[in-house]
């Protein structure tokens, strides 16, 4: 995950969290929207960024929909996008794989089961996002570099 650029989206109750973690992670939270955030809001995730390496360079945009995010992610283009199920056909439309986190998620099976707080979330995000990277590695690495183990 490290170096790795993210825009994310999703409730205000989320963002500080993956804000906080990609950033604990050496991972850069690249476009952060929020469609109903807040002042104070935008002023502590400003302050999450303010206080890392990695946080320089990010942009915050509150108030915005999914339609600026498209937007984003087609003309300065991140890793992954972090997000519920409402962003894949922003993914999809920018080639970016969706990590689907937060609710809601209608497209995939059992994702409610997984915890997002927490040590426990912690870790299922971790994984989550570092075996999708592993997937894409060994779907378009050359022959010679297709390994067992990474």
């Amino acid at each position: 995950m490290h170096g790795k650029k993210f825009a994310l989206y999703g409730d205000p109750d989320y963002l500080l969290g993956y804000v906080s973690f990609l950033l604990e992670m050496g991972a850069i939270p690249y476009h952060i929207l929020c469609s109903k955030g807040t002042k104070k809001l935008e002023k502590e995730i400003q302050a999450l960024l303010d206080a890392s390496l990695d946080g320089k360079g990010c942009t915050i945009y509150m108030n915005k929909d999914l339609w600026h995010l498209r937007s984003l992610v087609v003309t300065d283009p991140v890793d992954g996008i972090i997000g519920d199920t409402h962003g894949k056909f922003a993914a999809r439309d920018a080639g970016i794989p969706l990590f689907r986190f937060g609710f809601p998620n209608f497209d995939r099976v059992n994702l409610h089961r997984y915890p997002l707080i927490g040590y426990s979330g912690a870790i299922n995000m971790l994984t989550a996002i570092c075996n999708k990277f592993l997937d894409i590695k060994d779907e378009t690495c050359e022959e010679r570099f297709f390994e067992m183990m990474r």
